[in-house]
C-alpha cells in the first residue's frame, strides 16, 4: 500500500519533467478559458497576490495620472495582504516544501535531470535571497507617511479625491517618468516575493497533465485522494461554450457547475453536457 501511494505521488510531481510529454494547458492558451480554485488557504492567498502583481504591471504601462492611481491602489492592496501575515515564513515554507518534493524525483526514470537541477537550483536562490530579507516584507512602505495617508483614505469612497489629499494630487501632477520611477522603486520591496510565489504557482499549475472530460447536464464531481497533496483545480474550456465554471472544493471532493447567466441577472446551470479539460494539480 506505501509502495502505491509513492507511485502515485511521484507520478503527479513529475508533470512537468518527463521528457515524453512537457506540454500542460495554460490559461493563455488561444481560444481557450481556465478557472481555477485554490484547495487551500495559502495557495488562495498566492494567487491574490499573482493578480495584484499583474494588474500593478499592466497599469505601468500608462503615463496618465490615473494608470497612476490604479497601479498605487494595486500596491496598497498588496501591502495590506502582507500586512495581515507573516507571508515571508509562508512563501519560504512552500518553497522548502516544493524543493523536498521536487527532489525525490532525481531517482524516477524518464525525468528531464537537466531541467530538475535547473529548478532546484533556481528555488535555492529564491530561499536565499528570502533569508536576506531583514524584518517584514514592505516594512518601509508601512512607515512612509505619503503611503500611509493615501491607505487611509481608501477605505472611504472617493476618499482620495484631490480636495481630501492635495499631496497626492500633486504628485499625480508630476511627470510620468518621476510616477512610474517611484511606484518602481515601491513596487521593488516585493520583488523576491513576487517572483517566488510565481515560481510556486508555476510549479503547481504544472505538476499535472489536464484530462478530457464531460460534464453531464453542466454538472461535474469528483473525489480527491487525500495521499496526494492536491493545491488546485483548474478547468479548461472552449471560449465558443456560453457558460462559466463555477468550482467549489476542499481537501475530498470537489464540484464543477457550468452555469449561464441570463439576461433577467439570474445564474441557472446548463442543460447540456459541456466537455472541459481538467487538472487536479498536485505538488
Amino acid at each position: 500500500m506505501v509502495e502505491n501511494e509513492t507511485e502515485t505521488r511521484t507520478r503527479h510531481l513529475a508533470g512537468p519533467l518527463i521528457k515524453a510529454n512537457l506540454t500542460v494547458a495554460d490559461s493563455t492558451v488561444h481560444g481557450k478559458i481556465t478557472y481555477e480554485q485554490p484547495l487551500n488557504e495559502r495557495i488562495r492567498t498566492f494567487l491574490r497576490l499573482e493578480f495584484l502583481f499583474k494588474q500593478v504591471k499592466h497599469h505601468l504601462h500608462g503615463r496618465t495620472p490615473w494608470d497612476s492611481r490604479a497601479a498605487l491602489g494595486s500596491l496598497l492592496d498588496i501591502l495590506n495582504i502582507f500586512t495581515r501575515a507573516d507571508l515571508k515564513t509562508e512563501v519560504m515554507k512552500e518553497l522548502e516544501r516544493q524543493i523536498a518534493s521536487m527532489s525525490r524525483l532525481e531517482q524516477a526514470p524518464n525525468i528531464d535531470h537537466s531541467r530538475l537541477n535547473e529548478i532546484l537550483d533556481h528555488m535555492d536562490v529564491l530561499v536565499d535571497r528570502l533569508h536576506a530579507i531583514q524584518g517584514q516584507v514592505g516594512q518601509q512602505l508601512k512607515q512612509n507617511e505619503f503611503l500611509t495617508s493615501i491607505r487611509q483614505r481608501s477605505s472611504i469612497p472617493g476618499g482620495t479625491c484631490d480636495f481630501d489629499l492635495p499631496a497626492y494630487h500633486y504628485w499625480l501632477q508630476q511627470p510620468a517618468e518621476v510616477r512610474l520611477q517611484e511606484l518602481e522603486q515601491w513596487l521593488n520591496e516585493f520583488e523576491a516575493m513576487q517572483s517566488s510565489i510565481g515560481m510556486i504557482l508555476h510549479l503547481v499549475r504544472e505538476s499535472s497533465v489536464p484530462i478530457q472530460e464531460v460534464a453531464h447536464s453542466g454538472f461535474f464531481q469528483q473525489s480527491l485522494d487525500t495521499a496526494i497533496p492536491y493545491q488546485l483545480i483548474r478547468v479548461t474550456v472552449d471560449r465558443e461554450i456560453n457558460y462559466y465554471a463555477e468550482i467549489s472544493g476542499g481537501k475530498h471532493r470537489f464540484t464543477v457547475r457550468f452555469m449561464e447567466q441570463r439576461s433577467d441577472d439570474r445564474a441557472v446551470q446548463a442543460e447540456q453536457d459541456i466537455p472541459f479539460e481538467l487538472t487536479c494539480c498536485a505538488l
